[in-house]
């Protein structure tokens, strides 16, 4: 059974960077792509960007250019490094394959980009 576990989350000022950590407790190469997700208070979450076992990416068009998901085969383990931060990038972050899986889902990790 996999079990997903994010990390890195934090206070950051507007313009700052943070990498997020997902690691896997068990093999997530069986899971084709991988993605990260966030939910903000009041909305609905949200699939920010993705990766497949062949490491290519997507973005949402709200974190383009800001934000890069990778993966690390030997550590069972997915990123996502988010520069640039704005305010409205303040959510729970979640990884999760992509499609979801409903018991997959972790804590999460909060972010928040504030002043």
């Amino acid at each position: 059974q996999v079990q997903l576990v994010e990390s890195g989350g934090g206070l950051v000022q507007p313009g700052g960077s943070l990498k997020l950590s997902c690691a896997a407790s068990g093999s997530i190469f069986r899971f084709n792509v991988m993605g990260w997700y966030r939910q903000a208070p009041g909305k609905q979450r949200e699939l920010v960007a993705t990766i497949t076992g062949g490491h290519s990416t997507n973005y949402a068009d709200s974190v383009k250019g800001r934000f890069t998901i990778s993966r690390d085969t030997a550590k069972n383990t997915v990123y996502l490094q988010m520069n640039s931060l704005k305010p409205e990038d303040t959510a729970v972050y979640y990884c999760n394959t992509q499609p979801p899986m409903n018991g997959y889902w972790g804590q999460g990790t909060q972010v928040t980009v504030s002043s």
